[in-house]
């Protein structure tokens, strides 16, 4: 499990074409149970095989985006991390969705027989957004144009509310929701988000001819791992609807960054998929697409499962933008008596740190990847969820003592937790 916070090397993600090829970098949190690579003052590990990297994958949010100066500049894809977000109005609706409660048939693989019989349930629902971000003063008089980014959302109900994910719309002073079958996109505002589980609401302004449109959320419960589902989302934010791709669960309870119970899926996931459906044979929404492993991985993408989801929606459908999430600023791993043993690290429990982010609490303290947390605010830490769960116990702002060991020496010091960057 990952702890709380966003480091590292982590990137906008792979460009949408070959006109922009650097980005800057976005720390994403994420926490593995392989061992780390070596450092000075241990016993070494045996090294790895010849051509397989030594460190770990690295995790993108699938939002799009494009930096766009004018018209001649060119589209990134791009990722982000979640962030807060204005609330618009606040008005309550109708409880979204319809609960489900099973996810195939049980005792078998449950293979769609018609892709099509899927689709024409859940694609009506399945909306593509679109956002702008205005930086102000002399740059928007000057006419340059907006960052503008992309991603994907769900009709809830006929009230216009919108799920999709806090990261797809941070930051937007404009957004635009283009229905499946429309091509004149409708505004909409933000209702409310919630950074922590990475969800918001979002509201279209023209609510018309929504009736039969809303998804169907179903539970993630009963998900297995070899269960059919199937993707739906704005990937790439390429022209012509929506991309659809089939595939299975393949793992369920992953961690990455502060998300948790993630559900781990081969159905291709791209850059813009974020905040689509995951949906099962029956048609039935069980996560929402968020995340992918990038670099050397192949089909690896999470989805948030829809029972994380579900608690959170009528808050946020009232208005109720959830509390700024802390931020210490580590990637971590659980020191395991298998990784101690080969390591030779000197702790005897805690959490491995595997990577600092940059001008984080962290940084701050002067903490270093190979360093083992041991306690936090007086509370002893034994896992990589331990650090996560500590330092989000507290609010941004809040002073907590953080106890590591550097090989045999003990360092002590007090950090002030920072909110979590968007």
């Amino acid at each position: 499990m990952n702890d709380d916070t966003a480091s590292g090397t982590w990137s906008w993600g792979a460009p949408a074409d070959d006109t922009r090829k650097d980005a800057d970098t976005v720390p994403v949190e994420i926490a593995v149970e392989a061992p780390p690579t070596s450092r000075p003052g241990r016993a070494q590990p045996t090294p790895p095989a010849p051509g397989r990297a030594a460190k770990g994958p690295n995790w993108f949010v699938v939002a799009v985006v494009a930096a766009v100066l004018g018209a001649l500049v060119g589209g990134a894809v791009g990722s982000l991390v979640a962030g807060d977000a204005g609330t618009g109005d606040s008005a309550a609706t109708s409880t979204p969705g319809t609960t489900a409660t099973a996810s195939g048939t049980s005792g078998q693989l449950a293979r769609p027989n018609n892709i099509q019989d899927v689709l024409n349930k859940v694609q009506p629902g399945v909306v593509a957004i679109r956002t702008s971000a205005f930086t102000g003063g002399p740059g928007f008089d000057l006419g340059i144009a907006p960052l503008q980014g992309a991603g994907t959302g769900m009709i809830l109900d006929t009230a216009g509310n919108i799920l999709t994910n806090a990261h797809v719309v941070a930051g937007a002073q404009a957004i635009e929701v283009t229905l499946f079958g429309e091509r004149t996109p409708r505004q909409a505002t933000v209702v409310a988000a919630d950074q922590g589980n990475d969800v918001a609401v979002i509201r279209l302004q023209d609510t018309s001819g929504l009736d039969g449109k809303p998804v169907e959320l179903g539970t993630s419960a009963t998900v297995r791992v070899g269960d059919d589902v199937v993707a739906i989302g704005n990937a790439l934010a390429l022209p012509g609807g929506p991309t659809v791709t089939e595939g299975i669960i393949s793992a369920l309870d992953r961690s990455i960054d502060q998300l948790s119970n993630l559900i781990q899926t081969d159905a291709a996931i791209n850059h813009g998929n974020s905040g689509g459906p995951l949906v099962n044979t029956a048609g039935q929404v069980i996560g929402m697409n968020t995340a992918v492993a990038g670099q050397e991985a192949q089909n690896i993408g999470f989805a948030i499962a829809m029972d994380t989801v579900k608690p959170l929606l009528q808050n946020l459908i009232n208005g109720q933008s959830a509390a700024p999430t802390a931020y210490l600023g580590v990637n971590t791993q659980t020191l395991t008596p298998a990784i101690r043993a080969l390591q030779g690290y000197q702790a005897q429990a805690g959490a491995i740190v595997t990577e600092v982010g940059p001008n984080s609490p962290a940084a701050a303290a002067k903490l270093q990847a190979d360093d083992v947390i041991t306690r936090i605010d007086n509370q002893d830490i034994t896992t990589a969820d331990d650090v996560k769960t500590v330092v989000q116990s507290h609010k941004p702002g809040d002073k907590v003592k953080v106890v590591w060991m550097r090989g045999s020496e003990e360092h002590t010091q007090t950090v002030t937790l920072a909110t979590r960057p968007s």
